[in-house]
């Protein structure tokens, strides 16, 4: 059997150290687990409160219509935050505030905008440099099937190259507006070096898909990155009932996202906003464990002989990749425990075939040479017991020749 496991005992031993990159980026004041609870919380105590508050307003009282007039000519002229009172729910939620002031602090970068998606979130980026007159993408396979759909299709207007990761130097030009990576990349969790990659993107912002990962594993403003991406419907909100995205990025790009945001109206509705901060708290714990019981499953599926090929990150994780000798349609139709469904980041497991789902945008060569082959399965690993989850996979799996 051809596998490939990687023992990843270091990782979960050392996720708490995140420093050491060279690359200057906000470092946090306190360990990763104590910034996931508290970050975007500090002035509860002052207003008398111990939970966030929700705020729902669309719009704001004001008696000073100069005052507010000159905050929008503000805002308009750069995409700072507008200081005082809210003015409108498109320019700002105080709610969404907390947290992207916490998810900043998680993968230390400067600011963090929020989205309604995660795709609506990769477009803002897009547009951003679109309006610059930088066009041109450079991108990694395998991406997510959307983002690779988005940048193939030119729906925004670009242009994109794909290459190798040795390929990035040579394939940038002078409307390079971006280059983008996912690691560990989804479907197969093929790992990129993105300090090396930041180095061959020059000056062109490289963003990093942070999503499979999130900052308890890796965080890529660390490595070089300018922009890190996450689908926040994933792990970050991490129960399977909120869809946001977010870019954590430097406050310049920030201000360029928030202008995006405002005039196409991609915002993150409050209630969704106080459900991510309130994930972000146990955001630490949940991938912790989750990932002890991937790293288990990963093992024991690359012994069974079912079992044609097991991919599992060094990084660690809570995500897993396996190609079966059989039919992985049976697999799908076998589960009871894990829940057959796209999607991934929640506590409880799920699984889907790539190449029918999440990659079916994709277009087959394209998903092939990237190594999404037609018998790899994905399996997001929850917080269920690990041998109750590996008696659903093993019969899912269905008879073991020889037995």
């Amino acid at each position: 059997m051809d596998s490939v496991v990687y023992d990843t005992q270091g990782a979960l031993d050392a996720q708490d150290d995140l420093s050491g990159s060279g690359h200057v980026v906000a470092a946090p004041a306190r360990a990763l687990a104590t910034e996931a609870v508290h970050a975007g919380r500090e002035d509860l105590a002052a207003l008398g409160l111990h939970a966030a508050p929700i705020d729902l307003s669309t719009t704001y009282p004001s008696y000073d219509s100069r005052g507010e007039a000159a905050r929008i000519d503000a805002f308009a002229a750069d995409g700072a935050e507008p200081e005082g009172p809210p003015v409108y729910a498109r320019l700002g939620n105080p709610t969404v505030a907390r947290f992207e002031t916490a998810l900043a602090r998680l993968e230390g970068t400067e600011s963090a905008v929020a989205f309604a998606s995660g795709m609506a979130a990769l477009s803002a980026v897009l547009l951003v440099r679109n309006a610059m007159g930088l066009r041109h993408v450079v991108a990694v396979r395998p991406l997510y099937g959307c983002s690779d759909h988005l940048l193939t299709a030119g729906l925004l207007g670009t242009e994109v190259t794909w290459v190798d990761p040795a390929g990035i130097a040579d394939a940038l030009r002078p409307d390079t507006g971006l280059v983008m990576v996912e690691s560990p990349a989804n479907p197969t969790l093929a790992e990129l070096d993105l300090r090396a990659v930041a180095h061959a993107c020059g000056t062109v912002p490289l963003l990093a898909d942070n999503t499979f990962a999130t900052p308890v594993l890796q965080r890529p403003a660390e490595h070089g990155a300018r922009l890190v991406l996450h689908s926040a419907t994933k792990y970050l909100g991490g129960h399977g009932d909120v869809m946001a995205g977010v870019v954590a990025c430097d406050e310049e790009f920030a201000r360029k996202l928030r202008q995006v945001r405002f005039a196409t109206g991609g915002v993150l509705h409050p209630l969704a906003g106080y459900l991510l901060l309130r994930g972000l708290s146990t955001l630490p714990v949940r991938v912790r464990a989750a990932s002890s019981n991937a790293a288990e499953l990963a093992r024991r599926l690359a012994d069974d002989p079912r079992v044609a090929r097991v991919h599992y990150p060094r990084i660690g994780g809570a995500m897993i990749a396996f190609e079966v000798h059989g039919d992985p349609h049976d697999v799908i139709a076998r589960v009871r425990l894990i829940t057959p469904a796209v999607s991934l980041g929640s506590v409880d497991s799920l699984i889907q075939h790539p190449a029918s789902i999440s990659h079916r945008i994709v277009p087959t060569a394209d998903r092939r040479g990237a190594g999404v082959s037609d018998r790899l399965l994905r399996m997001s690993v929850g917080l269920e017991d690990v041998d109750d989850l590996w008696s659903d996979l093993d019969s899912a799996l269905g008879f073991r020749g020889g037995e």
